[in-house]
């Protein structure tokens, strides 16, 4: 028995972030997938469902952050995607934030996610209501 979650499924989350690819994304959703993210942005709070997921995604990709990947961490249950997000808004906003996105998988399909930021903040302030 294998006690640790396939690197891949965090693999092709990335790859289907960076391509746009929704249906991608939502191929390695559980129907129930939850995702927390703190502060309260326009992007903060509980998505919940395969499409909240989506609009979220949308969301930060349309305000021009740009993903850099620091490392994948494999657990038991889950994998954590260790990232740096950067933006300058057209206003002059910017986002620059170290974050740890933690993906909790079950049955092979990410089940929750969950986001930590290092600069909430900053975050509030870049996705403003």
């Amino acid at each position: 028995m294998v006690n640790q979650v396939n690197q891949k499924i965090a693999e092709d989350f990335l790859f289907a972030y960076k391509a746009h690819d929704w249906e991608g994304i939502k191929s390695l959703l559980h129907a129930d997938i939850k995702w927390t993210l703190p502060g309260d942005g326009m992007i903060s709070g509980t998505a919940e469902g395969m499409d909240a997921v989506i609009e979220r995604t949308k969301n930060i990709i349309g305000g021009g952050v740009q993903t850099k990947l620091h490392h994948i961490l494999v657990g038991q249950n889950g994998l954590t995607l260790s990232l740096n997000n950067t933006a300058t808004s057209a206003d002059g906003r910017i986002l620059d934030e170290e974050l740890a996105t933690v993906l909790t998988v079950a049955n092979g399909l990410i089940i929750k996610i969950d986001t930590y930021l290092s600069n909430v903040p900053m975050m509030e302030k870049y996705f403003s209501k």
